[in-house]
């Protein structure tokens, strides 16, 4: 996506706001993303559904995890970081995208890969860090707006 959003800009000599917020969502989304899979989830060191279907014990082994732990949910915290930028700079995007965000999670649980509590945490990780991301692009063009000041 960001590729994309970098040649629209080289082909057509600008980027459009809705470019622009695209762009963020992806930085959002990879940096929440990375911080989760290789520092929370070697931090909680939560097994997996299918580790603890095979006996491993169901709770927090704190630093002994790895990045293909369970606790937060990655696919969460990555599809809630996107979201979380749009919901931030579009308000009308708030609902339709809760609504995905919640099949997602249904679809997690229903397919035995995560656990309630990792969908939970991974989507308030990932919608916080989104949220953020998005709140820090809105102040950066507030600011640069005003810096140019009235068009003459």
């Amino acid at each position: 996506m960001i590729l994309y959003v970098v040649l629209a800009r080289l082909v057509r000599g600008y980027i459009s706001v809705f470019g622009k917020t695209l762009a963020v969502a992806c930085v959002a989304s990879m940096c929440a993303y990375a911080i989760n899979d290789h520092v929370l989830k070697i931090f909680f060191g939560f097994p997996s559904p299918t580790e603890v279907f095979h006996g491993a014990r169901h709770g927090f082994n704190f630093w002994t995890g790895s990045d293909h732990g369970s606790f937060p949910s990655g696919h969460m915290v990555l599809a809630g970081a996107f979201a979380g930028v749009f919901m931030r700079l579009y308000k009308s995007s708030i609902w339709p995208l809760s609504a995905l965000l919640l099949l997602a999670a249904v679809l997690l649980l229903v397919g035995d890969w995560h656990f309630l509590s990792d969908i939970i945490a991974g989507a308030y990780l990932g919608i916080s860090a989104g949220i953020l991301g998005g709140e820090g692009w809105a102040a950066h063009t507030a600011r640069s707006n005003e810096r140019e000041g009235p068009i003459r």
